[in-house]
């Protein structure tokens, strides 16, 4: 494989670089079908360049069949190689756009779930001042969990990130942004839901069924903290409604995205003055190397932004 990679990056060319596109479109995309609204080209084309690329490889990159699409263990490796190098080329053109003082290029951001309802989080205002200093710069937004966006700030493959602040790294910079306000909910069919909260004790929560998040987060040490084992996992604060909706689980969600289902009876707050806590988010980038001067300008956008 190593050998493989060494001798495909030792005469790499524009085609290759063509090529490898290709196939992270088909790869995020999952599968030939559905990347040729992305790529606006046929399938048959897209075949023929994936075929290409594992000719240039020397490897099996998909199957694909009756039984669907899927990467081989090749496919993922040489998939996340080629995130790494098309985010290198990023970077390489933003430092050359820096060596000629233009505010071109492409930027990719990870912002995590459900801030937008949050009248705190101010990334709209952020964007429309970026827009307004580098309209030339096109922007890529991903919404992810904690974990993958900074997994992917690290690796380059996202420039920004916009998360809950837990634990620091000492190959990021963090810059605070806003704050939202946790506590924790029961869906109407939950047997806490028409229990008075002087009548509900940690014993009681204890012992009830907890929907948290599976990664490290401030969602996850508050849960340890308090005792709660999760019986069912998520990775988003939507499929937390969800399992509050069954009437089966408790968990906790920002008091701005749990409002609306407040107001339309769906669920309520437990003892919000015991179960509950804020959580800080920061805006998050790589120190190594130095960021570009169009993410800097982004970086300085989101903090004007929320410098209130």
């Amino acid at each position: 494989m190593a050998r493989t990679q060494a001798a495909l990056l030792g005469q790499l060319s524009d085609i290759d670089l063509r090529l490898l596109r290709v196939f992270r479109a088909v790869a995020e995309a999952g599968g030939f079908s559905a990347a040729e609204l992305e790529l606006n080209v046929g399938r048959s084309t897209i075949s023929r360049h994936i075929k290409d690329l594992e000719v240039r490889l020397g490897v099996t990159l998909c199957r694909r069949g009756r039984g669907g699409f899927a990467l081989t263990d090749e496919g993922r490796q040489i998939y996340q190689a080629t995130l790494k190098l098309l985010a290198s080329l990023e970077a390489f053109r933003g430092e050359v756009a820096d060596v000629h003082k233009r505010m071109t290029g492409h930027v990719s951001i990870a912002l995590f779930d459900k801030m937008v309802t949050n009248p705190a989080a101010h990334i709209a205002d952020a964007l429309r001042h970026f827009d307004d200093l580098a309209p030339e710069v096109s922007l890529d937004i991903h919404i992810e969990p904690i974990n993958e966006i900074e997994r992917g700030v690290m690796e380059g493959r996202f420039q920004l990130g916009v998360i809950p602040a837990h634990r620091a790294s000492p190959s990021l910079e963090y810059q605070h942004l806003f704050e939202e306000q946790m506590y924790l909910y029961c869906g109407w069919r939950h047997p806490l839901f028409d229990t008075a909260d002087i009548s509900i004790d940690d014993d009681a929560v204890r012992r009830c069924k907890y929907a948290g998040l599976g990664y490290h987060s401030p969602n996850m040490e508050v849960g340890n903290r308090l005792g709660l084992e999760r019986d069912i996992t998520v990775n988003d604060q939507e499929a937390i409604v969800h399992c509050l909706q069954s009437g089966r689980y408790i968990g906790y969600l920002p008091d701005h995205y749990g409002e609306t289902f407040v107001k339309n009876g769906e669920i309520r707050t437990i003892c919000p003055q015991r179960y509950q806590y804020r959580c800080e988010f920061v805006a998050i980038q790589r120190i190594s190397p130095k960021p570009s001067r169009i993410v800097a300008t982004l970086w300085e956008c989101l903090a004007e932004a929320h410098a209130h």
